[in-house]
């Protein structure tokens, strides 16, 4: 509780968990929605735009060819992307607009340089008016959507995309961190506690690892075998356990000597229960520390193979493809790298303090 930054940094990444476990009960929109990119795309943040509210989705039905054979399959198969495609923006009812009027029993509209009428009776509302933001008076069939970090080049929300982005990125680096911290436990315990021929061989497989570039030999397994968000993990997760074996294999190496494992041996102890029951606790103050401070570098390394276009693929959010999909106009359109990198920072630097926090509070020189 001493340990104030810490703490205010965990609460932190408790909003940013929390963030990413209700992201499709908060976010505005779907991440994948690229909301009438006419209109929409490369809106500043708090740009506030106008939308028809439609009674129901615009469908759109071409029937399917009949018969059998490669080729009724393939133009089926076409016509029914191209039905995806067509109607993709208008699964949610909203049409967003630059202008409209109201002509008779006739809806005017504009959308970039189309323009397009839809009748009232397709329209959601009774046509009254009302105030939007203190705006003129305008029907109800007319609401106002304001995207608040603004829209990428196919107008999709940025803040929706960084908060579902926050899903993958996080998870990743949660689940790389428990399957490397295990494994590295596992390994240096075992290391450390039998030694001999066991420790030799462990050992040289740690130090063959470490001195192979992990980066380099990440970038060989994704591009062999593919890149898939279960790959990615299992990637970095067998890619970073080395650091805590030795850790924790210097822990167990002064333990084992100590009076209270010597005295479980002479008590007939098994191997299995000195390791998990005496060894093991007593090693969990430096693997913590490096547990927090690894799922800050875990989330970078992930950002930057989605950043190289290797990590987590498209349309799927994460804060690395983010940051790729704004760095060619990061000049004129800054808002779409530059949230996703906030998010990147914050994580980072918070993870960073809430592992100086628990170092300095399991550090009995630092208690009073």
């Amino acid at each position: 509780m001493r340990q104030t930054i810490a703490l205010y940094a965990s609460a932190i990444i408790f909003i940013l968990y929390s963030l990413a476990f209700l992201a499709p009960f908060i976010a505005p929109f779907s991440p994948y929605d690229q909301q009438d990119f006419l209109v929409t795309a490369y809106q500043p943040p708090f740009a506030r735009l106008n939308a028809l509210v439609l009674k129901q989705p615009k469908t759109l039905a071409i029937p399917l060819q009949t018969g059998s054979g490669k080729t009724v399959e393939l133009a089926n198969s076409l016509i029914s992307d191209f039905q995806r495609l067509k109607t993709r923006n208008e699964t949610n009812t909203l049409r967003f607009i630059n202008e409209f009027r109201i002509d008779g029993d006739q809806v005017i509209y504009r959308q970039g340089i189309r323009t397009k009428s839809i009748g009232i009776t397709e329209l959601a509302g009774t046509g009254k008016t009302h105030t939007l933001a203190g705006r003129a008076k305008q029907p109800d069939f007319v609401i106002e959507r304001t995207f608040i970090f603004g829209t990428d080049q196919y107008g999709r929300d940025i803040l929706s995309r960084v908060i579902y982005g926050s899903k993958i990125s996080l998870s990743i680096g949660f689940l790389v961190v428990l399957i490397s911290v295990t494994l590295g436990t596992v390994i240096g315990v075992s290391s450390g506690y039998f030694g001999g021929w066991i420790d030799a061989v462990m050992m040289r497989i740690v130090d063959l690892l470490i001195a192979f570039p992990a980066l380099f030999l990440i970038l060989i397994i994704i591009a062999t075998f593919g890149n898939s968000i279960y790959l990615i993990v299992i990637t970095l997760s067998f890619t970073g356990w080395m650091g805590v074996a030795r850790i924790v294999r210097s822990q167990v190496l002064s333990l084992k000597e100590q009076e209270f494992i010597l005295a479980a041996k002479s008590l007939g102890l098994s191997n299995m229960r000195i390791i998990f029951r005496h060894l093991a606790p007593n090693t969990m103050t430096p693997v913590i520390i490096a547990a927090t401070l690894r799922i800050g570098s875990i989330i970078l390394t992930e950002a930057g193979l989605s950043f190289l276009g290797l990590g987590v693929q498209p349309p799927t959010p994460s804060w690395g493809n983010i940051i790729n999909e704004g760095r060619d106009s990061l000049l004129n359109y800054w808002w779409i790298s530059t949230f996703p990198g906030i998010a990147i920072l914050t994580t980072v630097v918070c993870f960073n303090l809430i592992g100086d926090g628990v170092r300095d509070a399991l550090d009995p020189r630092m208690r009073g």
